[in-house]
């Protein structure tokens, strides 16, 4: 079976610019207060540390693909799964806050504003649903439910 599905959730490119200006201001401060090879080396560990981190934190990949939902290191066939529910930005905060259940399984981002909320069928699992982020919730839902939705 093909691959009906398939999103990065990159980190958005208003992170890279920002960490980058705080990065040089905080080179700046280090070199007018410390000795230049110390100023230098402590912004490269730093610049290292964030730029690692937003890779790593953007690498999140969900497909649907061969019978299975993947997000993230999870996956789930598609057979234990119940209804695929795209939410809008404020039922995504609504179900990740006031209404979440803790045994939920979560793949969220707090640069993605929207999500789709996938019911799990099987019983031995104790997990009631999966929220999982992405810039196109009723593209991924219909995914989940064989379906094809343009946009």
């Amino acid at each position: 079976m093909p691959t009906t599905y398939a999103e990065r959730l990159n980190v958005p490119l208003r992170w890279w610019v920002q960490a980058t200006m705080f990065l040089a201001t905080v080179w700046l401060a280090f070199i007018v207060a410390l000795p230049a090879w110390i100023a230098w080396a402590g912004a490269g560990v730093l610049l290292a540390v964030t730029f690692g981190l937003f890779a790593w934190i953007g690498s999140v990949r969900i497909t649907v693909a061969d019978g299975t939902l993947t997000a993230g290191s999870a996956r789930i066939p598609l057979e234990l799964l119940g209804e695929a529910e795209a939410l809008d930005k404020e039922e995504t905060r609504r179900v990740h806050g006031v209404d979440a259940d803790v045994r939920a399984f979560l793949l969220t981002r707090p640069y993605v504003s929207r999500a789709v909320k996938v019911a799990v069928a099987d019983p031995a699992d104790p997990t009631p649903y999966w929220l999982i982020s992405t810039r196109h919730p009723r593209t991924l839902a219909a995914a989940l439910a064989g379906r094809s939705v343009a946009g």
